[in-house]
């Protein structure tokens, strides 16, 4: 990641502050990196941060649709990487909000991408 881009190292920072048990700093710093994000790149790592924490299913079944509408509009090579990824986070908060079939949906696309989700 290019940690020259103000929204990218944010979101190291709220990590690096995970690591540190402080979460509702580390959700600020997920918050700033999202209000700062300049393109659909930023925009996609910091709505899957903002989600990463978010306090309710519905916010973060929110923030993690937003992540992935953003990836599919950034530029494929950026976000191949952690596609698989973005798409079991909501695999995981399509499950939290009872929607069985969109989970099954995402977990797919991320075991087709090498990810496999397990429920276990």
């Amino acid at each position: 990641m290019d940690l020259s881009r103000p929204a990218i190292a944010l979101c190291v920072e709220g990590t690096q502050l995970e690591f540190q048990k402080q979460i509702e700093a580390a959700r600020q710093r997920y918050a700033e990196a999202w209000a700062c994000a300049t393109d659909d790149y930023e925009k996609c790592i910091a709505a899957h941060y903002v989600g990463h924490l978010a306090q309710t299913p519905a916010e973060a079944l929110f923030w993690h649709q937003t992540a992935v509408e953003h990836a599919n509009r950034a530029d494929a090579a950026q976000v191949e990487s952690f596609r698989p990824s973005l798409y079991v986070n909501l695999g995981y908060a399509f499950a939290q909000v009872g929607d069985a079939a969109q989970a099954k949906h995402f977990y797919g696309l991320a075991a087709e991408l090498g990810l496999v989700h397990g429920e276990g």
